[in-house]
């Protein structure tokens, strides 16, 4: 009956820790520090209802290897490339950084720089599994900040292979024998890595073309944990294997899908390697070195704040980016832990070492989601807006290129930004332009656009791109955070402006209505219409018909928003004052159609359908000529207004005939 212990142990793991992560999800807290809770409650030296420690973290090795797995599944080669120079050298400088500085401080307190190094190794990695589900939750994972913290985590991933081949190297071994195990591991990696690359695809192709997904996921944890099998017999770490393998199965076509059968997996057995950190803290040492514990703690807060703010400056973002992001990797990381084992079982670390750098680096998990989720207003109060010369150029700017009231802000200069841009450019309606992207504004100053760098959350820069004289302010950035406060920024300097935000989710609608904007348009609902639109006019249905469909979906699912007439076309407020109840048509003339080397009068549009044609726009640029004497010409935007049946009976004119369209029209 040796599996009765462990068992017991189990059903007590388990019990305990389901209450303390539904609570930590209640309280929006990420299920990494329910566990350590967990795991430090029930511990040998707290309430010890475990005491099987051991057997725990048999199991918890398991979890070590499917969470390395896993990241290599989750790792993309293609993805670095693209983030290259932020990965490569932000992600370096941090951890080199972390590492000089914390050695620097070892051996300042005359301890052994082999000690420092370990420490600064332990201590440069951040916790993964915390920070991206606190940024997923508040979506801010591409937000400025977002962004340039996944790149460095991305590098500490790919870093903790090779801290663990590097620990030996600490522990005093020869030269020789130090020498003989890299050349073991280099040679062990590169054959993996060539076979595997071979091999693993085309095994999977085969088991793919059996259509038979419990066959797949077998194979998938197989290769898994058959790398980390092959790897260990030849005396280096299990982790190894499984990262290798999950990298080798990510650059496949079936990486997707092998990282989905894998999550749950790696979900339950990390939980349980969490746990297992938890009860090897001993709770009586941190009572009797509680001020030793916090004070290294906060050293670690700060240190890495600070290295990793240097280090975001020098990628060139702005010191508020720099500040969130060094609080967002401020704390100590998961896989800090898996490398404090082996030093452990290296002999270059001690018990008493060990204790204070587990219950520091505990605390440091522990307050991680709270610094996170506080850390934009930190920045906001430590960082007071410099009256830049940029921002001295952009108020004269603005004063120079159009009226210095009733213009549009565009804050954010993504797509969306500058298609608006574009759109009000044609127009001639006067507009200024704020990001936080350096590049990226100094890309758009080169084609003359009206853009300047600042953060556009902030109550001094939009004042200085005249906030409180604009008619219109509009947010296209895609931190939910940042938006929120925005708006709020915007409200209360500006009781009177139009505020229009975009936002990924129908979800955040009420809530940014509520904050003070007067539109709201949800990513995720607009693209949805998009869709169905596309798919109705591949069948030649009338583009007016098309327009009732989606009017109808926005009836339904806007209903916050008809409430506050917040959908209502500027086009539409002018007809409702007059009691017309009127729809408005762009249709392209395409040469074919019966309107081509025609004008409106020759037409007699109105005689005919019903519909008017009030305006004609060609090559971007409306025609301003009387409407019933514009020769209609092939590629024109005419602007139609009428109710839907005489826009429908309208548009055909302006298209080619043919046999679909015929048919479709005949639709009742």
């Amino acid at each position: 009956m040796h599996g009765i212990p462990l068992l017991r142990d189990l059903v007590i793991l388990v019990a305990i820790a389901v209450p303390v992560v539904v609570l930590a999800y209640r309280l929006r807290i990420p299920s990494v520090v329910g566990f350590l809770v967990s795991g430090i409650a029930i511990g040998p030296t707290a309430l010890g209802l475990v005491r099987e420690v051991e057997s725990v973290q048999t199991l918890a090795e398991i979890g070590v290897v499917l969470l390395l797995f896993a990241v290599g599944l989750e790792l993309s080669l293609s993805r670095i490339v693209k983030m290259g120079r932020l990965v490569m050298v932000g992600g370096a400088l941090q951890l080199v950084g972390t590492m000089l500085a914390v050695t620097a401080a070892v051996l300042a307190l005359g301890e052994d720089w082999r000690q420092g190094a370990l420490f600064g190794a332990l201590i440069a990695l951040s916790s993964t599994a915390i920070i991206l589900k606190v940024y997923a939750d508040r979506g801010e994972l591409d937000a400025p900040y977002g962004r340039v913290v996944v790149a460095i985590l991305l590098f500490q991933d790919l870093c903790v292979v090779p801290l663990m081949l590097f620990l030996p190297l600490l522990s005093g071994a020869d030269v020789l024998s130090i020498a003989r195990s890299v050349g073991v591991a280099i040679l062990v990696t590169a054959t993996m890595l060539l076979v595997g690359r071979w091999a693993v695809p085309r095994v999977l192709a085969r088991i793919a073309e059996m259509r038979n997904q419990e066959i797949f996921t077998l194979v998938v944890v197989a290769i898994g944990l058959g790398a980390a099998f092959v790897t260990s017999s030849f005396g280096l770490s299990l982790a190894l294997g499984s990262f290798l393998a999950g990298l080798i199965i990510s650059e496949s076509e079936y990486g997707l899908q092998a990282l989905s059968d894998v999550l749950p997996f790696r979900d339950t057995f990390s939980g349980i390697f969490f746990i297992s950190v938890g009860m090897l803290l001993d709770v009586r040492y941190v009572a009797t070195h509680a001020l030793q514990v916090l004070a290294v703690a906060l050293g670690i807060i700060v240190l890495k704040t600070l290295i990793a703010w240097v280090v975001v400056r020098f990628v060139r973002r702005s010191m508020r980016v720099g500040l969130v992001a060094g609080i967002g990797l401020a704390q100590v990381g998961e896989f800090s832990f898996v490398l404090a084992s082996s030093a452990i079982a290296l002999g270059i670390m001690d018990q008493a070492h060990y204790q204070l750098f587990l219950g520091a680096a505990v605390v440091t998990m522990l307050v991680a989601p709270f610094a996170v989720g506080a850390a934009p207003e930190i920045a906001d109060k430590v960082f007071t807006l410099r009256a830049m010369p940029t921002m001295e150029f952009a108020t004269r700017e603005v004063r120079a290129a159009g009226p210095a009231t009733d213009h549009v802000i565009i804050v954010g200069y993504g797509l969306n930004g500058r298609n608006l841009a574009r759109a009000l450019r044609r127009a001639r309606i006067p507009y200024v332009i704020l990001d936080s992207n350096g590049a990226l504004v100094r890309q758009a100053r080169l084609a003359r656009e009206p853009i300047f760098f600042g953060d556009g959350t902030r109550a001094e820069v939009l004042d200085r791109v005249g906030l409180k004289r604009a008619r219109v302010i509009v947010f296209a950035i895609a931190s939910v955070g940042d938006e929120r406060r925005a708006v709020v920024v915007a409200r209360h300097h500006n009781p009177t402006v139009h505020i229009v935000t975009r936002t990924r989710y129908v979800s955040e609608i009420t809530e940014l209505q509520r904050l003070g904007a007067n539109e709201v348009v949800p990513e995720e609902f607009e693209t949805s219409l998009e869709i169905f639109a596309r798919v109705l006019r591949r069948f030649d249905i009338p583009a007016s018909r098309i327009r009732e469909a989606a009017d109808e979906a926005r009836r339904d699912h806007y209903e916050v928003l008809r409430e506050r007439g917040a959908i209502i076309a500027p086009m539409d407020e002018v007809l409702s004052r007059i009691g017309a109840r009127l729809d408005l048509e762009v249709v392209v003339a395409r040469a074919g159609g019966e309107a081509i080397g025609h004008t409106a009068r020759e037409l007699k549009l109105r005689s005919r359908t019903g519909a008017i044609a009030a305006a004609v726009l060609r090559h971007g640029e409306g025609v301003f000529q009387p409407i019933g004497d514009i020769v209609i010409e092939d590629g024109d935007e005419v602007v139609l207004v009428g109710d839907s049946r005489a826009l429908a009976e309208a548009t055909p004119i302006f298209r080619p005939v043919t046999r679909m369209m015929t048919a479709m029209h005949a639709i009742p």
